[in-house]
């Protein structure tokens, strides 16, 4: 038998009412606890002067000047000075005997925003072309010198640095992903390196001393020297 309920009249509003009421509670009251977690998330901002981790060190802050001709990665900015404003990389060699053809009074390379290299055998080379032409090199004050274009500063017939040029150094990292400690300390991929800062001038205690300074951080993390610490290691004229 099917029972059916009769509701009074008069009571349905009231009976709604209460039916509403118990509705809303239960839909206030959770089905069970639940712990909310609130997740901090910090972000760290790098400083100028601190390692990005990155192959070249972002831009600097430096004043990149047009100069009155271009050459690659170099300006001229007058008979007797150029600059260094940009990354080397394999055709650099071409541009900087293209640039000194030009302009053969040259004598002097003013590095102002100098990443570093995209080739360190052609780096090398142009540092080597620096030195044979018998020109020096300048940081200026706010001027920028890193990774790779560390080499090409030491290749200057000397190099000087204002009290406000910044130097970063790191190891180096071949196309295999190897750094110079995954190598024996005279092997070629490390002796290249060691005879070019004998060619620049240094004793080979000098060589190795300053090789393994560069070497003390990995490639990608970055070591920042002033001028007044950069001279702890290299002779500022």
């Amino acid at each position: 038998m099917r029972r059916v309920v009769a509701l009074c009249p008069a009571l349905c509003p009231v009976l709604c009412l209460v039916l509403c009421v118990a509705l809303l509670a239960a839909l206030a009251t959770p089905a069970r606890a639940e712990t909310v977690v609130y997740e901090v998330i910090e972000e760290e901002l790098v400083a100028p002067g601190e390692s990005t981790g990155a192959r070249f060190v972002p831009a600097g802050t430096a004043h990149v000047p047009a100069g009155i001709a271009a050459f690659g990665p170099f300006r001229v900015l007058d008979g007797k000075r150029a600059a260094l404003v940009d990354v080397t990389d394999e055709r650099s060699p071409a541009a900087l005997s293209a640039m000194l053809a030009a302009f053969p009074g040259i004598a002097r390379l003013e590095m102002i925003e100098c990443p570093g290299t995209d080739d360190d055998r052609a780096n090398l080379t142009v540092g080597r072309m620096i030195r044979a032409r018998g020109i020096a090199t300048h940081v200026p004050d706010g001027g920028s010198v890193r990774s790779g274009a560390v080499e090409l500063f030491l290749a200057g017939r000397t190099h000087t640095a204002a009290p406000g040029a910044e130097f970063a150094v790191h190891s180096w990292l071949d196309d295999d992903g190897r750094e110079p400690g995954d190598f024996a300390p005279d092997a070629p991929e490390n002796r290249a390196y060691l005879d070019y800062y004998r060619e620049m001038g240094m004793t080979e205690a000098e060589a190795r001393a300053f090789y393994a300074m560069t070497n003390s951080v990995p490639h990608h993390d970055a070591r920042w020297l002033d001028a007044a610490q950069m001279s702890q290691w290299v002779r500022l004229n």
